[in-house]
């Protein structure tokens, strides 16, 4: 404690536990600001994560309503066509052929 002073000793003494008051505080203050300032981050990027899942479901709907459409103009010839490249080379799908031709001809 300062010794002579023009200024009342029980002022130094409160401003003096007031300072101690607030550098015990700081930590504490600061950690809360911390944590504060987490939470606001970590909804701020849920809302966007909701966001954009909303804008994703709203594109594949359309792509798949697009591809939908497509399919079903398409002509008989044509998509016999495209499933028989697609299902050219797999031994899967031409053993079900067969079977299938098998079955038909009981």
């Amino acid at each position: 404690m300062p010794g002579n002073t023009p200024v009342n000793a029980q002022i130094t003494d409160s401003i003096a536990q007031a300072n101690v008051t607030n550098i015990a505080e700081a930590p504490a203050m600061s950690m809360a600001n911390t944590y504060q300032v987490f939470g606001q981050v970590v909804g701020a990027s849920m809302q966007n994560a909701v966001s954009n899942q909303q804008g994703s479901a709203t594109i594949d709907l359309a792509v798949t309503t697009q591809g939908t459409s497509v399919l079903f103009n398409l002509g008989a010839s044509t998509a016999a066509k495209a499933t028989s490249e697609v299902l050219a080379g797999n031994p899967v799908a031409e053993s079900l052929t067969a079977l299938q031709a098998a079955a038909a001809g009981i």
